[in-house]
Formats: C-alpha cells, structure tokens, sequence
C-alpha cells in the first residue's frame, strides 16, 4: 500500500447510487438500467482513452477522459473520476506543446490505475446491483 492509497478518494460513494435510484426509482427499473449501461459502455471509455493517449490525439484524449469523468461522477465511481480529473489536469498543463510525444507517456503514467479502478468500480457496481435486486 502506498501513502497515496491513504489519500484515495473511495471506489464508490453509496450516498450518490442511493441517491441516483431515488430519483430513477419507478416500476421500470431506469436507475438499474443506468448503472448497466455504465458498466456496459466502461471498457469502451477507458480503451478509446487508450486509443487516443497512444497515438497523441489530444482532442480526442481530453474528449475520453471528460467523458470517463462525468459518467464516472454521475453514478458516485469517486475514485474514478479522481484519477479522471487527474490524467485531464496533465492533458491540460502542457500536452497541446508536442502531443505525439507527451500523450504516450501520460498513458504510461495513467492507465494502469484507471484500468484497475475500472475493473474495481465494475465489480462493485455489479455486487450493488445484485444485492438490490435480492432486496426486491
């Protein structure tokens, strides 16, 4: 363990899901449909954010990674969505100088926490789900 896993910012934040199917709650099912969806489309996310890194598309990167982001903050993936807003302040201070060079690097920096928490985030996402649905 590092000290920066003493500083992490949690997986997933309850408050937030609980609160998206609050407001989702109906006959329908359309928060647990939400939380599907997310899961669905993560791997999609993260390697199109790996996709853009490694060949220094900066337009593309900073459009993945806002993308990973938002949705992330949306269904209370907390730590996600740091490591989000972290790689996006990287892409922001400086990369646009020589983006075919930088970008590959921040990937190497980058992704393999953001893969890793993808995997975690979904995990925990699914077991969330499976245990509302036994609560039903």
């Amino acid at each position: 363990m590092t000290r920066d896993d003493f500083h992490a910012k949690p997986l997933l934040d309850p408050t937030v899901v609980d609160r998206l199917r609050d407001e989702l709650d109906d006959s329908d099912g359309v928060w647990s449909a939400f939380l599907h969806n997310f899961i669905a489309l993560l791997p999609d996310r993260t390697e199109r954010l790996r996709l853009t890194l490694t060949t220094g598309d900066l337009a593309g990167a900073l459009d993945s990674v806002l993308s990973l982001k938002t949705s992330s903050q949306m269904v209370g993936a907390e730590r996600l969505a740091e490591l989000a807003f972290d790689l996006e302040r990287s892409l922001r201070s400086g990369a646009d100088a020589e983006p075919e060079r930088i970008l590959p690097k921040l990937a190497v920096a980058h992704l393999r926490p953001i893969l890793k928490c993808e995997q975690q985030t979904a995990n925990l996402l699914s077991r969330y789900l499976r245990d509302q649905a036994g609560d039903e």
